[in-house]
């Protein structure tokens, strides 16, 4: 039972640290101003309104009985009562006394009047306290005709109830805006290094990172700091130890060149020169993921005519295209031009046709890379998408290859924080589904 409350609970509260923060520091203001207002309206304004009442049902019941007595003449009973209480007051002969009085429950006036008046004048009254702004229409039945008496509502209502009611909520919504100008700046500097781990996990560059906010954080942010530089350092290292045995490399590659173009024996000088073609596709294969790894700016660009402009080198027949509006998206466009030339480049090496379509969901745009190969056997989805790994049937036949290709765009991809899946095609081939957040 408490199992299910608390993850009910954990499901209506809000998922950011500064409305989270924001509660906590409203919840007991608004409280206390709760039960103050219960209290004051509980304790002093209706004890106050039903004295005031109670008073003043009382003047009416006196000139009630001083009129009915007869010992004084009425005219004079009302004039003294006109001047002297604040009323207006007149007596209403031979009219049809109101059986039906407007009843409003919610109203505390109404129901602190009705209640004296029915101890006082039993089935005899009449009363009215909406259809004059300031003041009570009251009428009390006498003899063949009624009493009419007006009377203002500050007589039965205390009029302080209105200023307490100010003074009780400008202090709170004071303090609720003070709490959230400072709550602003504590969560400040924990969305900026939310969003700067963000974009280091996308591969972007970020330009200047300070560290600011209470102790913690920037503890917290120092740290991050240094575990980003770090990062960078050794991906660097890594990079430009690839890319300088790549070129090493090279040098004797060209010298056993020159030595072959010596060679009287052309059969065996055939094979030395094909298997020094493939050394230096794969160190330029080499020289391509250690490029991927360099920093690159990001850049809004439109993925339509990106693709538009990759396969203008390629036959057209071959390729087809169906894009779903133009889309916008941030990206390194070098970086993920690369990606997507490797990708069709495979597409075309292992098949006849290659089709591209892109769709675009709530938060990611995707795009899909169909051939008509012989595809890729489930099992081996996983594998192919690791560095240096080929395969030995279908596809891997006969071909060309250190196994970096889809290992490139699949860092490619992760960088930008999206994702590779590969799946099977409509033309029973290979399909690749490249996912990238806005």
């Amino acid at each position: 039972m408490f199992y299910g409350l608390n993850n009910y609970i954990k499901k209506m509260l809000p998922k950011r640290l500064f409305y989270r923060s924001l509660i906590i520091v409203a919840t007991p203001i608004i409280l206390l101003q709760i039960i103050i207002t219960v209290v004051f309206f509980d304790s002093l304004w209706i004890k106050a309104n039903k004295g005031m009442t109670r008073s003043l049902v009382s003047e009416v019941k006196t000139l009630y009985e001083i009129y009915q007595s007869g010992q004084t003449p009425k005219e004079k009973i009302l004039d003294i009562y006109n001047n002297n209480f604040d009323f207006v007051v007149r007596f209403k002969e031979n009219e049809i006394f109101p059986t039906n009085i407007p009843e409003r429950w919610y109203s505390p006036m109404d129901r602190s009047l009705r209640r004296e008046l029915k101890s006082a004048f039993p089935a005899s009254y009449w009363f009215d306290t909406t259809s004059y702004k300031e003041t009570v229409y009251l009428k009390i039945k006498y003899e063949n005709g009624f009493l009419q008496i007006f009377f203002p509502k500050d007589k039965i209502a205390p009029s302080s109830a209105r200023i307490f009611a100010l003074w009780i909520t400008f202090p709170g919504l004071l303090l609720i805006f003070i709490a959230i100008v400072f709550l602003k700046n504590q969560t400040r500097p924990i969305v900026n290094l939310a969003k700067a781990a963000e974009k280091f996990g996308k591969g972007e560059y970020i330009k200047e990172f300070r560290p600011s906010g209470a102790r913690e954080i920037r503890q917290a942010a120092y740290e991050f700091d240094k575990m980003r530089k770090r990062i960078s350092v050794h991906l660097k290292q890594r990079s430009e130890m690839l890319s300088g045995i790549s070129h090493d490399l090279r040098t004797p590659l060209t010298r056993l060149k020159l030595q072959l173009a010596l060679i009287k024996q052309q059969d065996l000088a055939k094979k030395m020169g094909d298997d020094i073609e493939e050394m230096e596709r794969m160190l330029n294969e080499y020289l391509e993921f250690s490029r991927n790894q360099k920093s690159e700016d990001t850049e809004i660009i439109h993925i339509d005519n990106l693709i538009n402009e990759i396969i203008k080198k390629y036959d057209s027949k071959k390729i087809t295209t169906h894009f779903e509006n133009n889309i916008k998206i941030s990206m390194r466009k070098n970086s993920i031009k690369r990606c997507l030339i490797n990708l069709i480049d495979n597409g075309l090496s292992y098949g006849k046709k290659v089709e591209i379509f892109t769709k675009k969901t709530i938060k990611d745009v995707i795009i899909f890379i169909d051939d008509d190969g012989p595809g890729i056997p489930e099992k081996e989805y996983a594998n192919v998408l690791k560095p240096f790994y080929r395969i030995d049937k279908s596809r891997g036949q006969n071909k060309s290859g250190v196994g970096l290709g889809l290992s490139i765009a699949n860092d490619i991809i992760r960088s930008h924080g999206g994702n590779i899946s590969l799946e099977k095609s409509r033309s029973n081939g290979l399909r690749v589904k490249i996912s990238l957040p806005f």
